[in-house]
């Protein structure tokens, strides 16, 4: 979540009125994330997201976002849902941006998820794979393999601004990558950025999942490799084994990986590092002066990409077999 739009208080509450969500007494918005432009409003009915779509999200894919929070909520799957206007529509206009208001999940994410908390975090992404199954809409990875070197030629000119060296080397890691990506897994509807500030605990209890802005068809096992570099690295860059078979033994509780996914999961991680890389690298790179947005390390995806180079076993990720 981000904010790069700016909205007056006499625009948001004349957007208001075409919603039944009460009369505005006050907002604010929300820096972390990278994508969209959100707000959280308190109103007299209560809290909302507001979600304002930027130009890097194609209008053409919020009945994808939105219809997907509604079937995995109706799937049994804790998520937020859009409100819907007084007319019916579920998105608007506000400021020269579609825009959505989205229910509140109470919650809060952890800044420092213990092994508990990574188990829970596997469950709940093994229920998310099983309740999109039938899911009508489908939508391409855009980030995944084939849209990595598009996205690396945008910034292959300046990646020497980051670390002397990186223009070979990631050169030699994506066309590595490109050669040996997995065909013909399991594939179905996948988060692909269930980063820990995407999901929320009550105390030690998961409340749910939020941000389906990346949410795609691709590689289940894809998934559960985004959540091993994502809530199984210490800050020190470390992997943490524990944290990473607690992930792994929560999500195969619901789903068992098969034979296939489980022995491409070194490569796959591997990807998954390399595309966080990525867009954090072009984010560094290009993000305007002025925009109220937390931009975040590449070298911190850049450290795991290497670890990941070396694993030979899924057994290294806590995998048990």
């Amino acid at each position: 979540m981000a904010v790069y739009t700016d909205i007056t208080e006499d625009d948001l509450s004349s957007f208001l009125t075409a919603y039944d969500a009460g009369t505005l007494l006050s907002y604010k918005g929300i820096a972390e994330g990278v994508e969209n432009t959100n707000f959280l409003l308190h109103t007299t009915k209560g809290a909302f997201i507001l979600t304002l779509y930027e130009k890097r999200v194609d209008r053409n894919d919020l009945p994808f976002f939105l219809g997907l929070m509604h079937h995995l909520a109706e799937n049994g799957l804790s998520c937020p849902l859009p409100l819907p206007r007084n007319d019916g529509a579920l998105l608007g206009e506000l400021s020269g941006r579609p825009a959505a208001m989205i229910s509140f999940l109470e919650g809060m994410w952890l800044r420092k998820p213990a092994a508990k908390h990574c188990r829970e975090v596997g469950r709940a992404l093994a229920k998310m794979h099983v309740a999109g199954e039938g899911f009508a809409i489908t939508r391409e990875n855009a980030l995944s393999v084939g849209g990595w070197r598009p996205l690396w030629e945008k910034s292959v000119d300046r990646v020497d601004e980051v670390e002397k060296g990186l223009q070979d080397e990631i050169a030699d890691e994506l066309a590595s990558l490109e050669a040996n990506w997995p065909n013909g897994l399991p594939s179905g509807v996948i988060h692909a950025d269930l980063f820990p500030d995407n999901v929320f605990f009550l105390g030690d209890d998961l409340s749910g999942l939020i941000d389906f802005y990346f949410a795609c068809n691709d590689l289940l096992a894809y998934d559960v490799a985004i959540c091993l570099n994502a809530w199984c690295f210490e800050k020190d860059g470390a992997f943490n084994l524990t944290k990473g078979m607690a992930l792994l033994d929560g999500y195969e509780s619901v789903r068992p990986l098969s034979e296939e996914e489980a022995a491409a999961l070194p490569l796959l991680a591997r990807g998954s590092a390399l595309r966080f890389f990525l867009t954090r690298l072009y984010d560094w790179l290009m993000t305007p002066p002025g925009a109220l947005v937390v931009k975040k390390d590449p070298l911190e995806y850049l450290r795991k990409l290497r670890f990941h180079r070396q694993v030979q076993n899924p057994a290294e990720y806590g995998l048990s077999r």
